[in-house]
């Protein structure tokens, strides 16, 4: 079972939930703008994609800028996503073991068995 958390508002998310329903896999949906993730769900999923905090964060987003987060430790970047779940790059699709960030989409074909 797959996990896609996904914003319906973004091009990259709608074509990797989209890919991902044409190869029948189970996938659950979370609209992350809607339930935003605890800190413990950000750093599970930080985990699973082996990849740094800053890594996993829209940079690029005002949001960015206006929290002085450039340089910041990894404690304020977590806190910033939490707080601001625009900042969470997307999407970032899990198996429960190993998760993907869908830019490209097809990124998430290496999940689908």
């Amino acid at each position: 079972m797959l996990t896609i958390y996904h914003n319906p508002r973004c091009s990259k998310s709608r074509q990797t939930l989209q890919l991902i329903e044409e190869k029948n896999a189970p996938v659950t949906v979370v609209e992350y703008l809607k339930t935003p993730l605890t800190k413990a769900e950000i750093e599970n999923l930080q985990g699973q994609l082996g990849v740094d905090v800053i890594d996993m964060m829209r940079t690029k987003e005002a949001e960015f800028k206006e929290q002085n987060l450039k340089g910041a430790d990894n404690e304020s970047l977590l806190n910033a996503m939490v707080n601001t779940p625009k900042l969470i790059e997307r999407p970032i699709v899990t198996d429960g073991q190993q998760a993907i960030i869908g830019r490209p989409p097809e990124n998430v074909l290496t999940l689908i068995k």
